[in-house]
């Protein structure tokens, strides 16, 4: 809406009559300089994006670092329920992710862009907020903590590796830097029995092992901004190339998921490590190649995951507390959230534990059930019918990993903490 001291300002500037101004405030074209705050604050609207390009970005967004600990997951569930487990969140995560192509444009004219988009009108303007972004926050910002444990971590891998004669820095400092198996074969004495620990231990360690699994199916969180930028048509809606690059996507993740849970379980037993390029020796340079492109991943990863957050902060900044958008808006609002994932990072480098912790909290809500309560809501199956049934399991078990692998991963976060000599 344009302002009373707008209209004297441009009128004192242009020297056109006041019934203009009038006019322009009825007219459903917005001035230039409103258009221009619009679009820095909306984005640009133009969808020009192919089936192809769905996949690509799917996959950056879902295959990232919680697959290096898909074998030490399984070290926890061993070989049955981990596969089971694995083979039922690919199923599940399928399933969601293909009633939110579905839901982009269940209303005939109108495209949720965004997930809270669709929250807002599944659950009502003031619910869905609260419902969904919260989660939707909590898994771009676990991410990107995480991005940068990995890129730290891999990063001090590979000079070790590249450098053995080189003074080897601490790993706080690779992580601020930072801001196989197969062919390795079995290792000697490889032993597939449960971890040996207590059974409290043991039991929320189980936890956590879920919630990792969880965080290995992400990309529901950006899923909708994804397909936002895909054309559509009454003819061609962009749900049909959306789908097919999802399902390009999600084959690419069973042939990546899969090999490396089983061989990474295999040779190592239950002596693997949370990330299992850390358990890697040889050959070297194959493995100092891994570490190195672990890293070049997870820098273009973290970007997808952070641009929503971007958004959101500067959309924040322009219309809570006025600050102009340009280039110091992004130079303020992109460091400080940098820092901060930096410092989170640093301080508590557990990886396993934060996949866990923010793969049941974040993940398992995004991805496992809350396109299901959604699909519910909006589309209203029929009761007892098999949609009904799958979509209410979906429930049950996307809100048990939740709440298992968050006490899990919190649990394991203080303890492992109590033993843990900071930013060392």
């Amino acid at each position: 809406m344009v302002t009373i001291t707008q209209l004297l300002t441009f009128r004192r500037y242009l020297n056109l009559p006041i019934q203009y101004f009038l006019q322009r405030m009825v007219s459903t074209s917005p001035p230039k300089e409103v258009q221009s705050i619009r679009k820095w604050a909306e984005g640009d609207p133009t969808r020009r994006a192919k089936w192809w390009y769905s996949t690509f970005h799917t996959v950056t967004a879902m295959i990232g670092a919680g697959v290096l600990s898909l074998p030490y997951a399984m070290a926890y569930l061993g070989w049955g329920p981990g596969t089971m487990v694995l083979v039922l969140s690919w199923c599940m995560t399928l399933n969601t992710m293909w009633q939110m192509i579905q839901l982009h444009e269940c209303v005939p004219g109108t495209r949720f862009d965004r997930y809270i988009d669709l929250g807002r009108y599944a659950f009502g303007p003031k619910l869905g907020g609260w419902v969904v972004l919260p989660q939707q926050l909590i898994v771009q910002v676990g991410c990107d903590i995480v991005y940068m444990v990995t890129g730290g971590k891999c990063l001090k891998k590979f000079m070790e590796i590249a450098c053995t004669s080189c003074t080897q820095l601490r790993q706080s400092y690779w992580i601020l830097i930072f801001g196989g198996s197969l062919s390795h074969g079995q290792i000697d004495g490889v032993s597939y029995d449960y971890k040996s620990t207590s059974p409290t231990d043991f039991m929320f360690r189980v936890f956590n092992a879920l919630g990792q699994i969880s965080f290995a199916f992400a990309g529901h969180a950006v899923a909708l901004e994804i397909q936002a930028t895909i054309p559509s048509t009454p003819e061609r809606p962009s749900k049909i190339p959306m789908w097919k690059g999802a399902l390009g996507a999600y084959f690419i993740n069973a042939i990546c998921y899969f090999p490396v849970a089983m061989i990474g379980y295999w040779a190592f037993g239950q002596d693997v490590d949370d990330n299992v390029l850390m358990a890697l020796k040889k050959p070297a340079w194959l493995i100092a190649c891994a570490n190195l492109m672990v890293v070049v991943h997870v820098i273009g990863s973290y970007q997808v995951y952070a641009m929503p957050v971007f958004d959101l902060l500067e959309n924040m900044m322009i219309k809570r507390l006025n600050f102009p958008p340009g280039i110091a808006l992004r130079l303020i609002t992109r460091s400080t959230y940098v820092a901060f994932t930096l410092f989170i990072g640093v301080t508590f480098p557990f990886f396993g534990d934060l996949l866990g912790f923010f793969g049941g909290f974040g993940f398992a809500p995004t991805s496992y059930f809350l396109p299901s309560i959604m699909w519910l809501v909006i589309k209203k199956p029929k009761r007892f019918s098999l949609n009904w049934f799958i979509n209410w399991g979906c429930i049950f078990v996307g809100v048990f990993i939740m709440m298992a692998s968050t006490i899990g991963g919190l649990r394991n976060i203080i303890a492992d903490a109590s033993t843990y000599s900071f930013y060392t």
